[in-house]
């Protein structure tokens, strides 16, 4: 069951075919598997043992994906950590991990470096393009080590949007799941495959690189989402998938550049990681074709729990298809419970809750929060939604961003998707704002297109002609951008801080 041995079969099967590109530099299977052994032998000769957790707090670069593979085949846990965190998150991490080597690259390692003193385990931090590192490289080869399927394999660290995160303990067998599903239900894979990485390696991208790796895919790994790398990459390689969280896809289709995508060389674009509004979709579609998959997922069941495929993206049964986010994947059990985990029938919101074998073990040294999520045997998302007749499953909202107005439900995403009807709105956040009489009453963050004017009022009639007045937004927020996270995910405790502050001021 070790990932890294499934790896080794690639590479005497395909020594030859190229593996990872990054920089203009490509290494072949055999040259990444024999990298990674070498290591992998390096690690355990610095004394770590089995089960020992080493943070990877990586730029893209291939080096991330020899290192992942080195630490399974040491029978090491790895703790990828998305680059963009700030070095105080990044210490949290690798202390809460207890890991005991961390590994960077030449744009970090000057702001992580001091983690070698104030993290009490932590052996060293070595830096890739670096003597240290090459020597890791040249190191006395080893085996994958046998493994157990549930042996841990990825500490997914959670965005933490509301508190410190927590630590998903994902297993070899969870991310063979995660492999398998993708098989099942979005594309088969062979070594005619090229995977694009724009987005972090430490995140979505990352994680499905595993499919495409075990079947011998080559990896093409860009430094950052630039539209530009994206249009020339799909000029010099065929059967292209990538990863675009909602709003790299945004910014995909508004791009000048777009018009000189060589889409025919595209094969799939698997998006999730926020809400995707119709209208962003729609335009999507109308460039890239049948060539959306939509996920839904989450760090503890690692990109696993419904799709969207490619079909109904196609030839959708009806206009309320595109605001869902599709059905249980292959394997995979999905219900919509109230607070007594009751099910709840078919059009009902209640939270979306889900088992498989994607499901994580639990979170890292915190039983508390472990036993809630996992309550019953099954992950509770925090997710709102409700399923229908044929199980399509439509997300409301994170249960926080519930607006309750005067006793009434009111879910901040059907206004969103109401107001980005407008052709000069290119972003809109809807928030509660805290009210004497009603509890809560509604207020829209809008972001517009540069150089235009838009009237408030228009926006009332706007949603007046599409979703209840009491659902109508009391106030507009013009900005120039949402406050996110380094995951893209737009941070709506800030927007309610912001009128909270706002109102304490008069």
């Amino acid at each position: 069951m070790n990932l890294a041995s499934l790896l080794l079969d690639v590479s005497q099967r395909l020594p030859h075919h190229p593996a990872i590109t990054d920089r203009g530099r490509t290494r072949t299977y055999s040259e990444f598997s024999e990298r990674s052994s070498r290591i992998a032998g390096s690690l355990r000769a610095m004394g770590l043992s089995r089960g020992d957790r080493i943070a990877l707090c990586m730029e893209n670069c291939g080096e991330f994906l020899e290192c992942l593979f080195a630490c399974w085949t040491a029978g090491l846990c790895a703790v990828p950590i998305n680059a963009k965190l700030h070095a105080r998150e990044v210490e949290h991490i690798a202390t809460d991990s207890g890991a005991r080597v961390l590994i960077t690259t030449p744009g970090l390692v000057n702001t992580l470096a001091p983690l070698a003193e104030s993290v009490e385990v932590l052996k060293a931090v070595i830096c890739t393009q670096a003597d240290a590192y090459e020597r890791l490289a040249r190191g006395d080869a080893i085996a994958p080590v046998p493994a157990e399927p549930t042996d841990r394999a990825w500490l997914f660290y959670t965005s933490g949007t509301t508190g410190r995160p927590k630590g998903a303990i994902l297993s070899h067998r969870n991310l063979l799941f995660m492999s398998h599903a993708y098989y099942a239900d979005i594309d088969a894979l062979d070594h005619d495959d090229v995977k694009l990485h724009t987005g972090p390696l430490s995140h979505a991208s990352g994680l499905y690189a595993l499919p495409h790796m075990l079947k011998g895919g080559h990896q093409v790994v860009l430094p950052g989402f630039e539209v530009g790398a994206i249009a020339d990459a799909l000029e010099q390689y065929r059967n292209v998938t990538m990863f675009a969280a909602p709003t790299m896809l945004t910014r995909l289709v508004h791009s000048p550049a777009a018009t000189r995508f060589r889409v025919e060389n595209l094969k799939t674009i698997y998006y999730g990681g926020g809400p995707m509004y119709v209208a962003d979709l729609e335009r999507a579609l109308s460039i890239f074709g049948p060539r959306l998959y939509q996920i839904y997922g989450q760090g503890e069941s690692p990109m696993t729990i419904t799709g969207l495929d490619k079909a109904l993206h196609a030839h959708p049964r009806g206009p309320d298809d595109f605001r869902t986010c599709g059905v249980p994947r292959s394997g995979v059990g999905v219900r919509v419970v109230d607070e007594q985990d009751r099910d709840l029938p078919p059009g009902e919101v209640g939270e979306v809750i889900t088992r498989s074998d994607c499901m994580m073990e639990g979170y890292w040294n915190n039983p508390k929060a472990s036993a809630e999520t996992l309550r019953g045997g099954w992950l509770h998302t925090g997710d709102l939604g409700s399923l229908d007749e044929q199980k399509y499953l439509t997300l409301r909202d994170r249960s926080k961003d519930m607006i309750i107005s005067g006793g009434s439900n009111i879910y901040p995403r059907e206004i969103e998707e109401v107001l980005l009807r407008h052709p000069d709105l290119v972003e809109v956040s809807v928030v509660g704002r805290p009210h004497a009489e009603w509890g809560e009453e509604v207020v829209a963050f809008v972001v517009a297109q540069p150089g235009t004017n838009v009237d408030p009022d228009a926006l009332d009639t706007l949603c007046l002609d599409h979703i209840a007045r009491f659902k109508r937004p009391k106030a507009y927020r013009f900005v120039e951008s949402l406050p996110k996270n380094n995951y893209g995910k737009v941070l709506k405790t800030e927007l309610r801080a912001y009128l909270q502050n706002e109102q304490e001021k008069g």
